[in-house]
């Protein structure tokens, strides 16, 4: 998986390139965020002529993580996964991995979704 920070995107990357949203870091060190995206050179032929479903698919379960609205996710992710070459698996595992423990907490009401970093 190719991960770019925001900040080193191109706008070459942009039009060349599928950038799919994954995780953003807050470095506590200098109060910053980050958006980490993963960069998809390649999509498998046969997933091509819905390659937008996915995207569209993908934003929406960033959307609604970061709402969260854990049963769309649940239901997005059982379509996510395996799609993208694979690429992307670990990533939807770990989501899945993190709803999961949050299913049973009580998450802070100023909680943002974002992974702090030192």
């Amino acid at each position: 998986m190719n991960i770019m920070f925001e900040e080193s995107i191109t706008e070459e990357a942009r039009q060349k390139y599928i950038l799919l949203e994954l995780d953003t870091f807050y470095f506590e060190n200098s109060k910053k965020t980050s958006t980490a995206y993963c960069l998809i050179e390649q999509a498998p032929l046969q997933e091509m002529i819905i390659m937008d479903q996915f995207v569209n698919l993908h934003d929406n379960l960033i959307k609604n993580y970061k709402l969260q609205n854990w049963k769309f996710c649940e239901g997005a992710l059982e379509h996510l996964v395996g799609k993208w070459g694979g690429e992307l698996d670990t990533f939807y595992e770990s989501i899945i991995t993190r709803i999961n423990e949050f299913k049973v907490t009580v998450l802070s009401p100023d909680w943002n979704a974002a992974i702090h970093r030192p």
